[in-house]
């Protein structure tokens, strides 16, 4: 009695453990999903094209996890295991010790995998909700610089020819410095720019913006050199210049401003 007692309780904290590092950290992935949807900072993690998709899965989680509510304690672990009794003796006398390895070999492996995935969900889970939503850092931005050549949004229509400039932001404009084979042809342009202040290899500095296509881990790093002293703004504070792009005497570009204000830093931080 006792032993079936004790087998019993050992069941049920499996079975409850198990749930919960499925069903449960998915829950609160999905909760806190939506959180993030709702109060509008779930951009800080996704583009705001993937905003309704992650929002539509969270909501589809949650009506999986209510429906597994209704399910048996346990249940989840009985499918493939009860095929009737008249057959038991038969089978335990066939397979004997040969039967019961490989059924302890898939009991191992599928603990492992459960354990595995509820390490992995409870970090992603202990991050949402220990740590604030916050924008990459200015030090990121910076270490990212130079991996690859700025390519963003609006490239393709730079390179066929003089693109309206009207609504380019720091991505759009990285692209033309980066590509522009007729600089002299925005010779003049205004621009209105936003972004957070970064030193290039040189005396200069560069305004920058993160621009990012899907979600932050393919964020990269937009930069404009503009002609400001390399002392006025301290690394990573956020500014908004208005100005004129200039070419100089070897075609390159930069942006002359007119004025320069420290900003805060805005609601939205990225460029898409």
């Amino acid at each position: 009695m006792s032993d079936s007692s004790t087998a019993e309780r050992s069941a049920r904290r499996r079975a409850v453990g198990s749930r919960w590092l499925g069903i449960g950290l998915a829950t609160v992935v999905a909760v806190v999903t939506l959180g993030l949807g709702v109060t509008g900072r779930l951009t800080l993690y996704i583009s705001p094209e993937s905003v309704w998709f992650a929002c539509a899965a969270a909501v589809v989680t949650l009506a999986g996890a209510i429906w597994s509510c209704t399910l048996p304690l346990g249940s989840e672990g009985d499918h493939g295991h009860d095929h009737g009794h008249g057959h038991d003796h038969g089978a335990s006398h066939d397979t004997g010790e040969h039967g019961d390895a490989p059924s302890a070999r898939r009991r191992t492996l599928a603990l492992a995998g459960t354990v595995t995935g509820g390490v992995v969900a409870s970090g992603v889970v202990v991050a949402a909700l220990v740590l604030p939503p916050a924008s990459l850092s200015v030090e990121l931005a910076m270490s990212r610089v130079g991996e690859q050549t700025a390519l963003f949004a609006g490239a393709d229509d730079v390179t066929l020819g003089v693109a309206d400039t009207a609504t380019f932001g720091v991505g759009d404009w990285a692209s033309v410095f980066a590509t522009a084979t007729n600089t002299s042809a925005y010779d003049g342009k205004t621009v209105t720019l936003t972004g957070f202040v970064t030193p290039t290899d040189g005396d200069g500095v560069n305004l920058t913006r993160m621009v990012i296509t899907h979600c932050v881990i393919d964020a990269q790093p937009a930069t404009v050199p503009v002609t400001i002293d390399a002392g006025e703004f301290s690394t990573g504070q956020w500014v908004e210049v208005e100005g004129t792009v200039k070419a100089d005497a070897d075609g390159a570009l930069h942006v002359d401003p007119t004025s320069v204000t420290a900003i805060d830093e805005p609601g939205d931080p990225y460029e898409y």
